[in-house]
């Protein structure tokens, strides 16, 4: 992308009230499809709980001896009622806990959440409320600011820590979910139709203290309280 894109900018009643410009090294990028399709799978893979387990004949309880003796009786030769082939007995190749992460470099994390950005930017989904000055909680604020702002379908909210009243206004919402700058990731980049940010958060990316999380899907789900 040749030019720095731009964000519009709403109030905390989702009014128009300018335009900003985004960092192009963030927000404008060529988006790298194939290492943004490496880290989601990292992530997707990190969610799974590796724990499925089933028993091999040496753990089922019983057959311990023969079923009947080895010759005379015509029927095929039988060690004990907890092999394979047996109703009941242990499975073979069966699943063992194990675990499914994958690795991924910190520049890969960085670089596929840039391409996420700027695939939203680009669409001109990445959009910044100026400041939201609620005194009290309310989804009703939040239902307005998001219909002032014409946003409709799945939401990432990205909110500083101090933005405690924004992220409880807007967590009950269905198809939001809320993050912090250091949250920020490709997942929930790509997840939602569009990305809001404040204009506190919207500084804090890329900056010198900024650090793409290196945990997977260490989003707040009670809203930015943790």
């Amino acid at each position: 992308m040749a030019d720095a894109p731009t964000a519009l900018v709403y109030d905390a009643a989702g009014k128009q009230t300018g335009e900003l410009k985004l960092e192009a090294t963030i927000f404008g990028i060529e988006p790298n499809v194939p290492v943004m399709h490496q880290v989601v799978t990292a992530q997707l893979a990190a969610l799974r709980s590796g724990s499925a387990k089933v028993k091999t004949r040496s753990e089922v309880r019983g057959g311990g001896r023969k079923p009947w003796r080895q010759k005379g009786l015509g029927r095929a030769r039988q060690g004990s009622i907890r092999s394979p082939q047996w109703r009941g007995g242990g499975v073979v190749h069966g699943p063992t806990p194990r675990d499914y992460s994958q690795r991924t470099p910190k520049k890969m994390r960085r670089l596929a959440l840039y391409s996420a950005l700027s695939t939203r930017a680009g669409e001109g989904n990445v959009k910044v409320v100026d400041r939201i000055d609620w005194e009290a909680p309310k989804t009703k604020s939040a239902v307005a600011l998001l219909t002032g702002m014409g946003v409709d379908g799945k939401v990432t909210f990205v909110f500083a820590a101090s933005d405690r009243v924004a992220a409880r206004s807007v967590r009950n919402l269905p198809n939001v979910i809320v993050i912090t700058p250091g949250q920020l990731n490709t997942y929930d980049v790509l997840w939602a139709d569009t990305v809001v940010f404040t204009s506190d958060t919207i500084g804090m990316v890329g900056s010198s203290g900024f650090e793409v999380s290196g945990d997977d899907f260490v989003r707040d789900e009670t809203g930015g309280e943790a």
